[in-house]
């Protein structure tokens, strides 16, 4: 936002805030090398990109992940089911218009593509309203973390020809940057075999370094989760993520229950009534929940303040550019998730700034709003509906 725009937004910000336009767009980005997690290959991710306009001359963006394919539902979810209600509201009323978005999809979603363009749509607002504010979001939110917040290098994923000690080598490679956390993928292969994963990422970065694991549902029973827990236990995890599938709840507690390495999941959950399912249940020590997916910026602050109450940490999922906000300014919150690069998390592709790494902690942004703005060239690059952009 230049500085032009930026003081009209301040001086108009609680003058007209009608929403005028509403453009939603697909983008496919693909992936520099086939990926592998638990029990998927990805070559490319679908990105929903939302741009709310004002009648302030005021802009806010959104955007969420729409999966590997069929990143459009998402687009059109935004396009057809919530953009007219919105034209000639106020963004202030960010509360209210969540409410009866959420209210008028109950047919179609409550979760999944639809409460994922919800959520897109919520952040483009708050994005919007903090820009308005001449505030970064961080800061419009309340925050409590004033310059940098902590973070965990996520890795280790499978790839064709890639061993052990190689994998070794790529966390250790993050514990130089300064990270004191890092992440790996498990679960896809058999229980020795990931014990010898386990071992080399160990060995390479120490004792004092912690090692979160990321199953991504790889499991149906806990049976075979605690074989394979026995194996990991000795490495001394600090978590064990998404072992089972999000909607096996009773699993999940199961497990809890009966190893002593933390169950981390909520990636992919959305609402705050299946979020008060995992804490009433104990079912999860560390909640992941991920703003671009379980309802926007609106709903996460629900599911992070109602955790609070079940003595619950909050390490939300992805987006590191949206969530160092959000860990920021919550105050049971502990780590983002981080990608130093694009070979997995390609959305920094789009995008015309990124953060700043301090050893191993991130510095929340100082600009209005997200302290970012896309890359139109790059988004038109890889736009997969153009022409199509909403109204």
């Amino acid at each position: 936002m230049d500085s032009i725009t930026q003081q009209l937004c301040e001086s108009a910000y609680m003058h007209d805030a009608r929403i005028e336009r509403i453009q939603a767009r697909t983008v496919r980005v693909p992936l520099a090398r086939q990926t592998s997690f638990a029990t998927r290959r990805v070559e490319s991710r679908d990105y929903t990109i939302v741009r709310i306009e004002t009648a302030d001359g005021c802009y806010g963006i959104g955007f969420c992940y729409g999966g590997h394919r069929g990143g459009t539902l998402v687009t059109h979810a935004v396009r057809e089911l919530f953009a007219p209600q919105l034209r000639g509201r106020s963004a202030l009323e960010v509360e209210g218009l969540w409410r009866e978005m959420y209210q008028d999809s109950l047919l179609h979603g409550r979760a999944g593509s639809v409460m994922r363009a919800l959520s897109a749509i919520d952040i483009a607002l708050w994005d919007r309203n903090a820009r308005a504010a001449g505030l970064p979001l961080s800061r419009y939110l309340g925050a409590t973390a004033a310059e940098r917040v902590p973070a965990y290098a996520s890795g280790g994923y499978y790839l064709d020809g890639k061993s052990p000690a190689m994998l070794g080598e790529e966390l250790a490679g993050y514990v130089a940057l300064g990270f004191n956390a890092v992440k790996m993928k498990v679960g896809r292969l058999d229980p020795k075999s990931e014990e010898a994963r386990i071992r080399a990422a160990r060995e390479a970065i120490g004792d004092d370094v912690l090692l979160m694991l990321d199953a991504n549902n790889a499991w149906s029973d806990v049976s075979t989760a605690l074989e394979y827990m026995k194996r990991y236990e000795p490495y001394d995890p600090f978590w064990i993520e998404e072992p089972f599938s999000p909607d096996d709840i009773e699993s999940h507690a199961q497990l809890a229950r009966r190893t002593p390495v933390a169950v981390a999941t909520g990636e992919i959950e959305a609402g705050r009534w299946r979020h008060h399912e995992l804490l009433e249940k104990r079912a999860a020590s560390i909640l992941q929940s991920d703003a671009a997916v379980c309802g926007g910026i609106s709903e996460w602050r629900r599911i992070a303040a109602m955790a609070a109450g079940f003595g619950v940490t909050v390490c939300p999922h992805w987006f590191h550019d949206l969530h160092v906000h959000l860990v920021a300014s919550t105050s049971n919150a502990r780590y983002v998730e981080f990608f130093p690069d694009d070979a997995v998390l390609n959305f920094r592709r789009l995008i015309d700034r990124q953060l700043v790494v301090e050893q191993g902690a991130l510095v929340v942004p100082t600009a209005p709003g997200l302290g970012f703005d896309f890359d139109e060239r790059v988004l038109d690059s890889y736009d997969v509906d153009a022409g199509d952009a909403g109204a």
